[in-house]
């Protein structure tokens, strides 16, 4: 896929991971590669049914994994969901349960280890292995820390559940599939008022959805509206395919996917994923700005090659006197603001900063285009750029010190050569 576009999830009535599948499949990612890979999961109990159907007189992809008697978990059953009837509860979409090693119950309980055993039969390929494993393991993360124990020692039973199990690998299959490796999340609309769940009545949103998006910076924005739009399944989702919450303040839509919800709220339960691509000569960037020290000369260097790898306008960095007349360096980085996220997360990872300062702003940039110059020792690259009528042209580094190479001849020389061939051929 184009490396200007990104998948744009607008969760304006929440996420779940049925919701996710079916929008990725409207979009465009092959069923039939989705269904050969669901046969291959080593479990029963289920069968998956993909259609059509209305909501909000909106034409939209369902994507449903049918259980047997022996595995249902009412999950869509609106009036057990929010406290009417059924004296024991079994649990709202995907909340997980911790259960101790040596009690027995009726329903499948699956902690990690048989979760990442299944995985690894299942055949898909290692990417898709590893978004599904990764989802599962914020999962794990978030309800260890509602109930207070290691990861490993939590036992699932919606998630370890099968249709919870399809729902996460069917993601990460449709993701991998489609190829899109930005994917912007702004942020996930939330209901009010109760849920029912394995540990009887809890407000929403649920202990695994808050924990989920304390830990990876989700933004939410509550509704006035009772029900449950965001499940633990759609949140982990979100934090582990998201690369930024920030969408271009122009784009293009370039293709729509509809999913469609199972409960009946007064919102359409309807998530629209859309593949968008941003106008090139977008004038707001960001600058992002650090003051670091003890960090090598090496190590900043390092992080240059990663952030401009990782799509950064420019990067530069210089010697600076910080508190206590330390010396440090002041690290600077340009990009566009869809990028922040991850461009962050490199300064963070990469170098001893404990805070970076964003700064928006507005930016004039000259049209511009590249073309190829034939040289007597084979093609350069040059950038041209034009002003009030007036062409400039700009021999492009990487073409100037390849072409030295062959030639002998020296950068200077090199570069007067290409730009008066440039001139000539325009």
């Amino acid at each position: 896929m184009n490396d200007n576009r990104a998948l744009y999830l607008e969760c304006a009535a929440g996420i779940s991971g049925d919701m996710l599948v079916a929008a990725l499949l409207d979009l465009g990612a092959d069923k039939e590669k989705l269904i050969r890979v669901l046969h291959t999961i080593p479990a029963d109990g289920f069968e998956v049914k993909i259609s059509r159907v209305k909501k909000a007189g909106l034409d939209c992809c369902d994507f449903d994994v049918v259980l047997d008697e022996e595995h249902e978990n009412h999950d869509h059953d609106m009036a057990y969901l929010h406290g009417e009837g059924h004296e024991h509860a079994h649990g709202a979409d995907e909340a997980a349960e911790y259960v101790p090693h040596e009690h027995h119950h009726a329903h499948m309980h699956r902690g990690l280890h048989e979760i990442r055993e299944i995985l690894d039969k299942t055949q898909m390929s290692t990417a898709a292995k590893e978004m599904a494993g990764r989802i599962f393991d914020i999962l794990a993360q978030a309800e260890a820390k509602a109930h207070g124990v290691p990861k490993e020692e939590v036992h699932f039973h919606e998630v370890g559940a099968i249709d919870s199990i399809v729902d996460i690998v069917s993601i990460a299959v449709c993701t991998d599939d489609l190829g899109i490796e930005r994917i912007i999340v702004p942020h996930l609309n939330e209901g009010s008022g109760t849920i029912r769940c394995q540990h009887g009545i809890l407000p929403v949103p649920v202990p695994a959805v808050t924990n989920i998006v304390s830990a990876y910076g989700i933004c939410m924005k509550i509704m006035n509206v009772q029900g449950e739009f965001v499940t633990p399944t759609g949140a982990a989702a979100v934090a582990a395919l998201r690369t930024s919450d920030c969408l271009p303040e122009q784009f293009r839509i370039v293709k729509t996917g509809l999913g469609a919800g199972k409960r009946e709220y007064e919102i359409a339960g309807i998530l629209r994923v859309m593949v968008i691509t941003a106008e090139e000569q977008e004038n707001r960037i960001c600058k992002l700005e650090s003051n670091i020290d003890d960090c090598s000369g090496e190590a900043l260097g390092h992080v240059m090659n990663l952030l401009l790898e990782a799509g950064a306008r420019d990067v530069h960095y210089m010697p600076v006197y910080m508190k206590k007349n330390r010396p440090g360096w002041q690290l600077n980085v340009i990009c566009m603001p869809e990028d922040i996220q991850k461009l962050e997360k490199i300064i963070f990872m990469q170098t001893t900063t404990i805070g970076i300062r964003r700064v928006m702003m507005e930016r004039t940039v000259l049209p511009r285009t590249v073309k190829s110059v034939q040289t007597a020792f084979g093609e350069a690259e040059v950038k041209v750029c034009e002003y009030d009528g007036i062409k400039r042209f700009y021999p492009e580094y990487d073409s100037v010190i390849q072409l030295c190479r062959k030639s002998g001849m020296g950068y200077p020389e090199m570069y007067a050569q290409i730009q008066q061939l440039a001139g000539e051929a325009n």
